[in-house]
């Protein structure tokens, strides 16, 4: 079932990269007592994702902290070091949290997983963003194939 408005966010946990190298940050410490601004890309490195959806979160960083987000978290069925080097090369500083979900076990659980088998991708997550506060969805914000509307950090920044 996919997550809806309303809905507490499943237990699980991601890949992150740390000063120690990888280690693991569970839905508790991510979601817990915060406002986060949780968004997917389909992949680290994708043209769309590279080019708009994660520069536009880091442009708009200071303006969701503003209105009141703890944290801006971007998510791809990608390992910890891709991620991690996805950040580094989109300047997100401590602007934007890079998780990893490596293969794809919290996209499942939201039920946004997307099967990218025909582009030679596997299993991969859809393009969303969702807005959560202390670990209950309040904006559900998933794409149309192909679209780029609904997840982008101005839309989502209107919400909150």
């Amino acid at each position: 079932m996919t997550i809806q408005v309303g809905d507490k966010l499943p237990e699980g946990s991601f890949g992150i990269m740390t000063g120690d190298g990888p280690k693991k940050i569970s839905t508790a410490e991510l979601f817990g007592g915060k406002t986060v601004v949780l968004f997917s890309v389909p992949g680290a490195f994708t043209p769309t994702c590279d080019a708009r959806h994660l520069p536009g979160y880091v442009e708009l960083a200071d303006a969701f902290k503003a209105k009141g987000a703890d944290t801006i978290a971007c998510t791809a069925v990608n390992d910890v070091f891709v991620m991690n080097a996805w950040g580094k090369h989109g300047k997100v500083g401590e602007q934007i949290l890079m998780l990893a979900d490596g293969n794809g076990d919290y996209v499942k659980a939201l039920g946004l997983e997307l099967n990218a088998t025909g582009y030679g991708m596997g299993l991969r997550g859809q393009r969303f963003a969702l807005i959560v506060k202390d670990g209950v969805a309040t904006h559900v914000n998933v794409e149309a194939p192909g679209e780029f509307k609904v997840s982008a950090a101005d839309y989502v920044l209107a919400q909150l």
